[in-house]
């Protein structure tokens, strides 16, 4: 399993580094540590729950598990893990928020986002338009909101 992982994210920031600046790679990144500045990379970006990020993000992939203060943007998904703590808005083509993790911002999520980076689904900045928990989002329910109707309740709840 050790291989997987330093295959998929040959480049660490460990839990001691405390880095800032510019990063950009080919790959993915497992985030440990602090970082402050702008990340860009086709690969995947990894922010474990013990890491602390303020920056801006151009990736394929995004996880989010620890904190994070910036804007996102993945080519293909952002997940939001439970013990996620983000702040800043998100674009991607699709976007999976767990229960229990804590979004505060705008959402453009969409196939189209990644094509014309200006067009997309777009939820509102109030709250209770958060997607349903675990579920990958790409169209507005019935509300015009991303998810269903109900899933804003639920994560006000499982925030509570």
């Amino acid at each position: 399993m050790a291989d997987h992982a330093d295959n998929e994210f040959p480049t660490v920031l460990g839990p001691d580094a405390n880095f800032n600046g510019e990063l950009s790679f080919e790959k993915g990144v497992r985030l440990q540590g602090r970082f402050q500045g702008k990340i860009t990379t086709p690969g995947r970006v990894y922010v474990t729950k013990e890491a602390k990020m303020q920056a801006d993000v151009e990736a394929g992939c995004i996880t989010v598990e620890g904190e994070v203060k910036g804007n996102l943007s993945a080519n293909d998904r952002i997940e939001l893990k439970q013990t996620a703590r983000y702040e800043g808005d998100l674009r991607a083509c699709k976007l999976v928020v767990d229960e229990g993790a804590v979004f505060s911002g705008q959402v453009t999520v969409g196939p189209e986002v990644v094509k014309n980076r200006g067009t997309g689904v777009t939820t509102s900045p109030r709250s209770g338009t958060a997607p349903t928990p675990g579920q990958p989002v790409g169209k507005p329910g019935p509300d015009g909101h991303a998810g269903a109707p109900e899933s804003g309740e639920r994560l006000a709840k499982a925030a509570r």
